[in-house]
């Protein structure tokens, strides 16, 4: 994966969490995703009233791509922070973004966890869910 690639998908990232809908947490994360038809997909977190109906924003880019019909994603970049402050920290995905993750990607997906398109790390789907269910 060139360095071109990776710093344009932070800056995909970082562009989507711009449109996080955050009433509640103000905590805006923003995924952009590369899939395997050579397309990147952003999303954002969208939160509900009702917290169980909230969505990630690593699924809801993910899930631009499956309903595109793109199934395999080769990498995903995240960012995340408080919206008054921006993105200070890296910003892991929680476990169902993971097991999402998983599910659409193989041994050779890379996240992309970033602070800036300067500063980030990049880890394998074997560092971030080691015991990945699978059927």
């Amino acid at each position: 994966m060139s360095e071109e690639l990776i710093k344009e998908l932070i800056n995909a990232a970082f562009f989507a969490r711009d449109n996080a809908y955050i009433p509640y947490s103000g905590f805006a994360v923003g995924a952009a995703v590369f899939t395997e038809g050579g397309k990147i997909y952003t999303g954002c977190n969208v939160e509900n009233a009702s917290y169980g109906a909230t969505v990630c924003a690593e699924r809801c880019a993910i899930f631009k791509a499956v309903s595109e019909g793109e199934t395999r994603i080769k990498a995903i970049a995240i960012c995340g922070g408080p919206k008054s402050v921006g993105v200070e920290e890296y910003c892991m995905p929680c476990g169902i973004c993971r097991q999402v993750i998983s599910e659409f990607g193989d041994s050779e997906t890379k996240i992309i966890i970033a602070k800036s398109a300067e500063d980030y790390k990049m880890y394998g789907l074997e560092d971030i869910l080691p015991f990945a269910f699978e059927l």
